[in-house]
């Protein structure tokens, strides 16, 4: 369970780095006295991680990546309302954190191709999609913090990708990241689950798999994906995502745990934002059902199932996010990966 969750810590070591991502050079000779970019390199879809180790840390680190319109830090850090994420919170139980951006996003935005970002008003049905609730009323058991400055702040969190999402460039960065930190846990956020399971094939550094609201790119062997999930419109079609036998395996080799929260409907529902999850929460029991298959060691969890109520799309930030973390906590002492902390040697 946690501790120590209004003292301090220590923090030994603290820093970024950037890892994988590629170099493009003109073939022509770089002229000093041109400004024309012959003979000249860029260097861009790398992923870009911050990290903090505290003086007194476990065994294996946690590293953090966000999902779609979203950054490290946005996600992870500090709530919209101003309280420790789990950025902190885990920091205080003695994890070293990094936290990830994934290429072509936020402080990896420096891509090598040319892309046009348009501006679209779509806060209303972010808001809807995110089940705070259906716009511009919250639900009633919504644990998000309803005052209008901290929605703002919410919605303000939100930046574009600067180039296309490439699944392959952004899973190669985000293994090229856990390579060099390490044998570590992972954990996803929403776009950042499907990232999760590509680049999990792409490293054997991966202990265990800690997913919140996955919502796309589920993988299966070749040959054994189930059928595409239709919504209730008949339009929104949920497909499996279907990868070599000998990659899949590699998600077997770990503990995995899939994280849903409150207001998912069972049944087909008319309000699309609604609908959307419903199907993420079938095609994921599919998916750990197919890595349970295996001899893996999968499992979905929808947070009411536990007694924990009301959170959305984002239940890491939300107003009971300490009940949220501790469910994550437990899972990682159950399953090994929170052993005794030990001093980091200077």
């Amino acid at each position: 369970m946690l501790k120590n969750l209004n003292g301090s810590m220590e923090i030994a070591e603290q820093g970024i780095f950037m890892a994988g991502g590629r170099m493009i050079q003109k073939n022509d000779k770089f002229d000093h006295d041109c400004i024309a970019t012959s003979g000249q390199t860029i260097r861009g879809d790398h992923a870009y991680v911050f990290y903090q180790i505290p003086v007194k840390h476990k065994k294996y680190p946690l590293i953090f990546l966000h999902g779609h319109n979203q950054s490290g830090m946005s996600t992870w850090g500090m709530t919209p309302d101003r309280r420790d994420g789990f950025q902190n919170i885990f920091l205080k139980q003695d994890f070293s954190v990094y936290l990830l951006d994934q290429p072509r996003r936020g402080e990896a935005g420096r891509s090598t191709e040319s892309y046009s970002i348009i501006p679209e008003p779509d806060e209303q049905r972010m808001f809807n999609t995110y089940r705070l609730g259906v716009w511009p009323d919250y639900y009633e058991n919504a644990q998000y913090d309803r005052r209008e400055e901290i929605l703002d702040q919410f919605f303000r969190r939100n930046t574009p990708n600067t180039a296309a999402f490439d699944l392959e460039i952004v899973s190669a960065g985000v293994a090229a990241a856990i390579n060099k930190v390490g044998s570590s846990v992972l954990i996803t956020h929403s776009q950042g689950g499907g990232v999760g399971w590509s680049s999990v094939m792409k490293t054997d550094c991966v202990k265990g798999i800690i997913s919140y609201e996955p919502g796309s790119n589920f993988v299966f062997p070749m040959g054994e994906a189930p059928n595409p999930i239709t919504g209730y419109n008949g339009i929104d079609v949920l497909c499996p995502q279907e990868v070599p036998k000998e990659d899949f395996l590699k998600l077997t080799k770990m503990p995995v745990v899939i994280y849903y929260g409150d207001n998912i409907p069972k049944d087909p529902c008319a309000d699309p934002g609604m609908d959307h999850w419903r199907m993420r929460v079938i095609m994921a029991n599919h998916f750990a059902k197919a890595v349970n298959s295996y001899g893996g060691d999968a499992q979905v969890v929808c947070l009411p199932d536990k007694g924990i109520f009301g959170n959305g799309h984002f239940p890491f930030q939300e107003k009971n996010n300490i009940e949220v973390a501790n469910e994550m906590m437990q899972f990682l002492e159950e399953k090994n990966l929170a052993g005794e902390a030990i001093l980091m040697r200077r």
